[in-house]
């Protein structure tokens, strides 16, 4: 594995930051999770676009271009000679000190490509569905640290991770304050009901998936009534069918939630058409290399 930090390239066993790097140090950075299929790069400039949009929120500068961003991806890709990957791209605000003060790190941002395989869950999930269960972690406020912002700071994800695998369950839903669905660790989350499809809006604590947004451009595209509308968990308990988004994930069934069957308690007839067509576009959408 060839890991690119700041213009170059390293082994696995070479590559190293400043253990007074800001992204180590106080979580002072953001990242993007992206998928590569038979060398098609799926949505770069959506997750490109986030990428830069997340450091201009919390005032870090990205000191590539987004266009140069892109083609050290691509070199990325090539120097380790992968059809298929999952890539993370990090940026950090850099070396400082032991302050929170930003305006110490002195030099430039971090900038790391790690491209690798990624199997978030298992096959059989796939094709039987998961369970997952609501746990006491809210997602953050948007006053504290908005949920759009996809940060290095994940440990309000990873706190409620713990709570579910503490449990024996996979994955876990996170509801916000006012006790709203909002999405789960690493994944945007759907219903069907009634042939309609409903996902809770950014404002609820959801990030804006890239996913997400190709789910409901292809329901779009097959005349499904699809809505972004704030829903409770008894609306989740009573769904004919119900699934996960997310880069890592793609597209995966949720048949129980918290003990409540969800429809007949397999994979539903939509979420399955979605599943096929998703995959049919990872196949001609992207950035070819």
């Amino acid at each position: 594995m060839k890991i690119y930090i700041n213009g170059k390239f390293y082994e696995k066993r070479d590559a190293k930051i400043s253990v007074f790097d800001h992204g180590l140090l106080y979580g002072d950075g953001v990242f993007e999770g992206i998928r590569v299929y038979d060398r098609l790069v799926f949505k770069l400039k959506e997750h490109i676009d986030r990428l830069y949009e997340s450091a201009h929120s919390i005032m870090l500068k990205i000191p590539l271009p987004k266009e140069e961003f892109i083609r050290q991806i691509i070199r990325t890709l090539k120097e380790n000679n992968l059809r298929d990957a999952y890539l993370r791209v990090i940026v950090t605000r850099g070396a400082g000190d032991l302050g929170l003060d930003p305006r110490k790190c002195i030099g430039n941002e971090t900038v790391i490509i790690i491209a690798d395989k990624i199997a978030l869950y298992p096959p059989k999930l796939y094709r039987e569905g998961m369970n997952i269960i609501t746990v006491s972690t809210t997602r953050n406020a948007h006053e504290a640290l908005n949920p759009q912002i996809k940060s290095l700071n994940y440990l309000n994800n990873i706190m409620a991770k713990i709570e579910a695998t503490n449990s024996g369950y996979e994955e876990a839903l996170m509801l916000n304050d006012q006790g709203y669905v909002a999405e789960c660790t690493g994944d945007n989350i759907f219903i069907v009901k009634k042939g309609e499809l409903y996902t809770p809006p950014e404002c609820m604590g959801a990030l804006s998936g890239v996913t997400r947004e190709t789910v409901l451009g292809i329901a779009g595209r097959m005349g499904i009534v699809k809505h972004e509308h704030v829903f409770t968990r008894h609306e989740l308990y009573i769904a004919d069918e119900c699934f996960l988004t997310g880069t890592a994930a793609e597209i995966i069934p949720v048949v129980k939630v918290d003990g409540r069957l969800i429809g007949t308690g397999k994979p539903g007839r939509l979420t399955l058409k979605l599943m096929k067509r998703f995959h049919e576009l990872t196949k001609k959408e992207g950035t070819r290399y």
